[in-house]
């Protein structure tokens, strides 16, 4: 992780796209930072984070190691990294790119999934930005659907 420490007044701040596209000025007590839907904020507690997070990726048998920036999904740099994953509708919606995370945490809070299937360890791939080095496990489409419907009920 890259940590740079600033100082207590008010400073300027230029990070390269894709984080944020222009530089911008506020007081580093109690900052908070809005910036466009879908990009994560790069500020926490006076210091700035700029790093990518390793994602291990189960799928057909094998192994892939992806290096992914917080402000991407694990399917985009699948799809870019030649990853042949299912996937549909690319909003968290459909549940075609279901995965088992086997270790490591996720930002998924775009998706639709429920927070008892949350909870047991599910995402949907398109909708998950890594929040720390993981490891995913694809899995059926049926095994994700069949245990959201059920804790619909609940």
């Amino acid at each position: 992780m890259a940590t740079l420490p600033l100082p207590t007044q008010t400073s300027t701040i230029s990070l390269p796209k894709p984080y944020l596209s222009n530089s911008f000025s506020f007081p580093l007590r109690n900052a908070t930072i809005s910036t466009t839907p879908n990009r994560r904020n790069f500020l926490t507690a006076g210091r700035i984070v700029a790093q990518s997070y390793k994602v291990v990726v189960e799928h057909d048998g094998k192994t892939t190691e992806l290096e992914v920036e917080p402000d991407e999904t694990i399917l985009s740099k699948a799809l870019e990294s030649g990853l042949d994953v299912p996937y549909d509708c690319n909003l968290g919606v459909c549940m075609t790119c279901p995965a088992k995370l086997v270790a490591g945490t996720v930002d998924q809070s775009d998706g639709m999934l429920s927070e008892d299937v949350v909870e047991r360890g599910y995402a949907l791939l398109c909708a998950s930005y890594p929040t720390s080095d993981c490891h995913i496990k694809m899995i059926p489409e049926e095994e994700l659907l069949s245990l959201q419907l059920a804790t619909a009920n609940d």
